[in-house]
């Protein structure tokens, strides 16, 4: 979390950030070691607050390994996005009004960092930087975006030619719909193994939400069409 200017302290089960903020983690049952759920709320203590939970998975070649890439793409790109929606400062993701280009009716959309990553994963991390997912999908989205506040949406797909994998999950459950129509857009397909994870939050009113104890930044959440970063913003490497 440093890497995104903040500073998170373990208390017990829970890493307490700034103000209000924590992150709390479990273990995701089912899975093999390197995977673990990870809760990012925004008003710690309040029972109705905000809870941004995400499953997240590392490859490496010991557990602890792992579980350190885990962390890392998760911080990449989940992390980048809730501190984004906090913070309004253009730094860690893309905004996108409610029916903007990028974005989807009724919701603002704060999309952090993709990541990419296997072997020769150019092609799709260029592919990736290229296009915008979330329009490709909102039509399957919309009925299961539940929560009235605040929602998640986890975009995971890639793995080669015939060996593939096309995955959108809302608030942690899968949608099978959006997936599909995932799985139908045009990203390359190689012959070596390569994957990209995304995640977009969806917010009935961000100014509503606070800055659980950080100081928004000077940018003004649009009610137009531009994203206030470049489409570059989208690209980060986590391996090569």
């Amino acid at each position: 979390m440093a890497c995104l200017g903040l500073e998170f302290q373990i208390d017990g089960g829970i890493v307490r950030g700034p103000g209000t903020t924590a992150v709390a983690v479990r273990e995701h049952g089912g899975h093999g070691s390197g995977h673990v759920d990870l809760g990012y709320a925004l008003r710690l203590g309040e029972g109705e607050g905000p809870v941004v939970w995400d499953c997240t998975a590392g490859l490496g070649r010991t557990e602890e390994e792992r579980l350190q890439n885990a962390v890392r793409m998760w911080r990449t790109t989940t992390a980048s996005a809730v501190v984004e929606l906090l913070e309004r400062r253009g730094l860690h993701g893309d905004h996108f009004a409610p029916g903007a280009v990028g974005g989807v009716a009724g919701w603002h959309a704060v999309q952090g960092p993709a990541c990419v990553f296997g072997f020769r994963s150019g092609p799709l991390g260029d592919w990736v930087a290229e296009h915008q997912l979330l329009p490709a999908v909102a039509d399957a989205v919309l009925p299961y975006l539940t929560e009235p506040a605040l929602n998640g949406v986890k975009f995971f797909f890639g793995g080669r030619a015939d060996d593939e994998v096309s995955e959108v999950r809302v608030n942690g459950e899968p949608v099978a719909a959006a997936s599909a129509a995932l799985g139908r857009l045009a990203w390359p397909r190689g012959e070596r193994l390569a994957w990209a994870r995304c995640f977009v939050l969806l917010a009935a009113d961000p100014l509503s939400l606070g800055a659980g104890g950080a100081t928004p930044g000077p940018v003004s959440v649009p009610d137009t069409v531009a994203p206030l970063t470049s489409s570059a913003m989208l690209r980060r490497w986590l391996w090569r």
